[in-house]
């Protein structure tokens, strides 16, 4: 492992360990170590060091929302009414439990959400009372998704 210009180098070695855990973070790494052919402290030294060079940013479990009961995934582009308002709308966006993501936009919208409801009536209720109230929202543009076809991280 290299770092070059701020880009981290990794090595085949690295790469195989990467490619297990992203499959299944919770695999011992005793197996993984056996598997690849190499030590369990080799394995972990590397993890330290992939940590510490900000490649791996933890590792988590991932929760199926519609188990819970939250099946209406939306994307909504929020048009502010000036740009100075992002800062104050962004910080009322993050007050609302089902946005999931937000990100800072080109194009015709200010800000593109991700939200997460139990149905489009629930949407609905976030869409009026929560995110339409913020100071600066002048409009919004929704779209439902209909089914998530691809959900994947970058190639390692």
């Amino acid at each position: 492992m290299k770092s070059n210009n701020d880009n981290i180098k990794i090595d085949g070695i690295d790469k195989k360990i990467l490619r297990f855990l992203m499959d299944d973070a919770r695999k011992p790494v005793l197996e993984i170590a056996r598997k690849i052919g190499i030590s369990g402290a080799a394995i972990h030294q590397r993890l330290r060091k992939l940590e510490a060079s900000g490649l791996i940013a933890g590792s988590k479990f991932i929760i199926n929302p519609k188990v819970l009961g939250y099946t209406t995934m939306a994307y909504i582009g929020i048009y502010l009414d000036k740009a100075m308002s992002n800062p104050l709308a962004v910080k009322e966006l993050e007050k609302i439990p089902e946005v999931l993501e937000c990100h800072y936009t080109t194009g015709n919208w200010s800000i593109l959400i991700k939200v997460l409801c139990r149905d489009n009536e629930h949407l609905m209720h976030v869409l009026n009372r929560d995110i339409q109230q913020i100071e600066g929202v002048s409009r919004t543009e929704t779209f439902i998704s209909l089914d998530q076809q691809i959900d994947r991280q970058i190639t390692i």
